[in-house]
């Protein structure tokens, strides 16, 4: 009995493990960073206003067929963002704004992955910034050609919810709370759609 016990554990533990164990094909997904973006739009006094984030990084497991079992990690260089403008981009670390020295990096790690049908996919998880952390739902469309994979996709996030923009800046007449981010994500080594 302790033999067929042993057994039936063993085999168990291997099944677990060739399921958790990412395979090779997966392992070797990669983003491109210099040929993706990470784009933020907000409105002050009314006015659509566009930055983004030049470093970035995500590590990702996703096969189209069986995106359930996928992950996707991302973390942001909070000291990478850029509207493009010098004497606002020297504001964007201090502490009303993404307080850099205190919280460097945001975070993005996913629950769940649901297709939603022709290419496109739900990624729910949770959004840290600045020491706050949020459930968003993200919906990403998925192309590909040439053996590279495109992930596309925008949502909407409260800027106040993460404390960015306090004080004076907490005035939402200035600067709404309403932010849209956008990305456009190169992928390598994804498995066809």
């Amino acid at each position: 009995m302790t033999v067929i016990l042993r057994t039936a554990a063993l085999a168990a533990a291997s099944f677990a493990a060739l399921v958790v164990a990412p395979t090779p094909a997966l392992a070797q997904q990669k983003l491109d960073a210099a040929r993706s973006e990470m784009l933020f739009v907000s409105k002050q006094m009314g006015v659509p206003v566009e930055g983004r984030f030049r470093k970035f990084d995500a590590q990702i497991a996703f096969d189209p067929k069986k995106p359930e079992a996928g992950k996707v990690a991302f973390t942001i260089d909070m000291g990478s963002a850029t509207f493009g403008s010098p004497e606002v981009d020297v504001e964007l670390p201090k502490a009303t704004w993404f307080n850099v020295p205190k919280f460097p990096q945001a975070t993005f790690q996913s629950s769940a992955i649901k297709a939603v049908g022709a290419g496109r996919f739900e990624v729910a998880g949770k959004l840290s910034i600045k020491g706050s952390s949020r459930d968003v739902l993200v919906p990403v469309a998925l192309t590909q050609a040439g053996g590279s994979t495109t992930a596309t996709g925008a949502f909407a996030i409260k800027r106040l919810e993460f404390k960015i923009g306090e004080g004076d800046w907490a005035d939402t007449s200035m600067v709404a709370n309403d932010v849209q981010v956008k990305f456009k994500l190169n992928l390598s080594g994804v498995p066809a759609l």
